[in-house]
């Protein structure tokens, strides 16, 4: 069964997000980034590039020919997963396919637009049986 993660009062959702990425695939997880737009998967995708902690980060969008090939892919497309070790959704909905992951990692900004649609998504796993597990960032800075 999927193992879900809400990561709560986050200052940053985008850095966040390339640090649970990049902590992922050095535990050899493929990872699946669920994008809102294509503004956050080009900032996602810079970020990635030239994170200095990780080193090289192979990533790609999943729109690219390369998708099928690397393990981190930035989709903000709605692309079918190419993978299913760790997906990491920023999109309000919850993705139709979370279940076919190992992991889901939900992450939620102090922003109430962001929090009350995450709120919902929490209700629907919960309704669904799956195990949540939630942890509040708000002193934590990435």
């Amino acid at each position: 069964m999927t193992r879900i993660d809400f990561y709560t009062h986050v200052s940053d959702k985008i850095s966040l997000a390339v640090h649970l990425t990049c902590k992922a695939w050095s535990q050899g997880f493929p990872v699946w980034l669920r994008a809102p737009d294509n503004a956050t998967a080009t900032q996602l995708d810079q970020l990635l590039w030239n994170h200095s902690k990780a080193g090289f980060v192979p990533h790609c969008c999943s729109d690219d020919d390369l998708a099928s090939e690397t393990p981190i892919v930035i989709d903000a497309w709605e692309k079918e997963p190419l993978s299913h070790g760790v997906l990491i959704n920023l999109r309000s909905d919850h993705p139709e396919y979370f279940a076919r992951f190992e992991r889901l990692l939900e992450i939620v900004s102090l922003d109430t637009e962001d929090s009350t649609p995450a709120r919902e998504r929490y209700h629907f796993y919960r309704q669904r049986g799956f195990s949540l597990n939630t942890h509040n960032l708000s002193n934590h800075r990435f």
